[in-house]
């Protein structure tokens, strides 16, 4: 591929989705434990390196948009989304009309749609290559079934050759001006019931090559989707296991944060936070099953911005770490270590708390304590030590 060549992408992310249930547009949802958002931007992202992403999102949706991409918009090429139309067409004119004011206009253009979550990067190499040979080219899947064509009367008219026949996927290849083009004249001419980009090409009396689709790369449109969709993850998870230890030393104070609850005490613990060892030693377990550093690379103690912070905040970053890698957090085991303050009392309400802060249910989560036998610092009563394991489940990556 020459130098000059620029390609950009067109996710199509502004559609409401109705056929598929639930709250909200479709391409919001989450799927396991990733919007279908994210995982649509990550494999564009993946099957079109360094290209520059644009959403066409809803209007009044830019709130929902952030909230679904998370961290994946800092990790994505993502331009800031533009609002799309009342119908798919209209919505990629105005996605072409943007990029056709950017600094680096494109040449080339990918327009997928964001409900469709599992596109391959071979997939995509493969609607590129065409690209460049023909000016257009979109991925299309043999049919298995027999199809009939029905009139309005109910009775079948006739029986189409199934070997002429293709269902027609995403992403679709374009050469960048020809598109936009056809878009404007359709536009123009009061077109607007053309329901895939290559139709609109195709209106415009210009050619478009098929090019293998893929089986797996399916459109999510009603609940049942969605139901495959998480159990297909599902099988692609592998389980992470991380461990965690914190300890603070007692310093001035009448209570110790423990679990996210504050428990009354004749001491306070030394910290550049509120020094709550369960809730670090359960944010480097998350960190270490994620392989992601530990609490200090996040949140350096240095950093006045964390001086008295509340633990919750780390813990809850860590796990929305989790969630933005697909990650499904199946337990967390914290042991507290000391003499006093007594744990037993209050197990119950940190068990509470910490199933709050990481959207688990409270049987996922233990508490336990013990002492030191009066042995060591924790013995001789000059702080508090927790260690924490946490069991979750990753998409699994291939080795390097």
């Amino acid at each position: 591929m020459s130098e000059e060549i620029r390609w950009a992408v067109i996710i199509v992310a502004a559609g409401k989705g109705e056929r598929a249930g639930g709250a909200g547009p479709k391409q919001f949802r989450m799927l396991a434990g990733r919007t279908v958002l994210a995982r649509s931007v990550q494999a564009l992202a993946a099957g079109c390196k360094g290209a520059p992403i644009l959403c066409v999102i809803g209007e009044g949706d830019h709130a929902a948009y952030g909230a679904a991409l998370g961290p994946d918009a800092e990790r994505s090429p993502l331009l800031p989304p533009v609002p799309g139309g009342s119908t798919r067409q209209g919505s990629v004119l105005r996605g072409l009309q943007s990029l056709a004011t950017a600094r680096m206009r494109p040449s080339h253009v990918l327009v997928h749609d964001a409900a469709r979550p599992f596109a391959s990067p071979e997939l995509i190499t493969r609607v590129m290559d065409a690209t460049l040979r023909t000016g257009a080219a979109i991925p299309g899947a043999p049919l298995a079934d027999t199809v009939k064509r029905v009139g309005p009367n109910g009775l079948v008219r006739d029986t189409p050759p199934r070997t002429e026949l293709r269902a027609i996927q995403t992403p679709q290849g374009f050469a960048f001006d020809s598109l936009l083009a056809a878009h404007e004249k359709a536009f123009a001419s009061g077109r607007a019931d053309l329901t895939d980009d290559a139709a609109v090409l195709e209106a415009a009396g210009l050619p478009v090559e098929i090019v293998d689709g893929d089986l797996e790369n399916v459109k999510l449109t009603r609940p049942e989707d969605f139901s495959a969709a998480e159990a297909r993850l599902s099988l692609a998870l592998e389980t992470r296991v991380g461990f965690g230890y914190d300890v603070h030393a007692f310093g001035p104070g009448d209570h110790v944060m423990l679990g996210g609850v504050a428990i009354p005490h004749g001491r306070g613990l030394a910290a550049h936070s509120d020094g709550d060892v369960a809730l670090h030693a359960i944010t480097d377990a998350i960190f270490g099953a994620l392989g992601d550093g530990d609490i200090g690379s996040h949140f350096s103690p240095t950093d006045m911005r964390w001086k008295g912070a509340s633990s919750d905040l780390f813990l809850r970053y860590a796990v929305e770490r989790a969630k933005s890698r697909g990650g499904r957090i199946d337990h967390l085991d914290v042991t507290l270590i000391c003499e006093a303050p007594k744990i037993g009392p209050h197990r119950e309400a940190m068990r509470a708390r910490i199933a709050e802060i990481c959207s688990v249910p409270l049987g996922r989560v233990g508490v336990k304590a013990t002492t030191s036998e009066e042995l060591g610092f924790t013995g001789r009563r000059e702080g508090i030590a927790a260690h924490a394991v946490a069991t979750m489940r990753l998409p699994a990556e291939p080795d390097a």
